[in-house]
């Protein structure tokens, strides 16, 4: 299956460079590069990706919006945010607004991986990025989820590794146990959390430490 991206960002050279990439690699097709996402919601319903790369800072919008204005209308849409910054506030409000993955600018070259990796239920996360998640965790004041209380310990202890961004094979590794038996763990997850990705699984796991 040939993946379907949707790109936004302002940096001219930056898009023409991931335009290049992309297109180098038979997996992946660019259906659009876009400045900016003035225009998100028509753009999603003409262009019809699999992932969006959304920037958060561009010309006249700002990319944790775009998610909001994506998500009031397709809660299935993957979305990676790729951005510059790492600031706890932005990292929180672009995984609380619906954002599926948070890669930072710096490490362009992880585009291919993570994409493949959201695609497969995963949250890819630059490693600096899923530290300051788990850090929100201990911060995170609010009352236990009660459906947190239906997963099994596997469950939760596989749910605290896609917390920290680990991909299916990472999981897998991790605990000595087959990809398709953590896909299986997973899909009960989101059956049990009401959710349909790992962003809305994550945010519940994290109100519930």
């Amino acid at each position: 299956m040939v993946i379907q991206v949707l790109l936004y960002e302002d940096n001219k050279n930056l898009r023409q460079s991931i335009t290049t990439m992309l297109q180098w690699n038979s997996d992946f097709k660019l259906v659009a590069d876009l400045p900016d996402a003035n225009n998100v919601v028509a753009d999603i319903k003409e262009w019809k990706p699999d992932v969006v790369l959304m920037d958060i800072d561009m010309p006249n919008s700002n990319g944790v919006e775009a998610v909001k204005q994506i998500r009031a209308v397709n809660e299935a849409l993957l979305i990676i945010m790729f951005t510059v910054f790492d600031d706890d506030e932005n990292i929180f409000n672009a995984i609380c607004a619906g954002a599926n993955g948070y890669l930072l600018k710096r490490n362009f070259d992880q585009i291919p991986a993570a994409l493949k990796d959201v695609m497969e239920g995963g949250a890819p996360m630059t490693s600096s990025v899923a530290k300051k998640v788990l850090s929100f965790i201990p911060k995170a004041k609010i009352e236990k989820a009660e459906e947190m209380n239906s997963l099994s310990k596997r469950e939760t202890e596989i749910l605290g590794y896609v917390a920290k961004g680990y991909s299916y094979k990472m999981i897998a590794d991790a605990l000595d146990i087959s990809s398709e038996t953590v896909r299986t763990h997973i899909k009960r997850i989101y059956k049990k959390l009401q959710v349909n990705n790992a962003t809305g699984a994550v945010h519940k796991f994290m109100q519930g430490r």
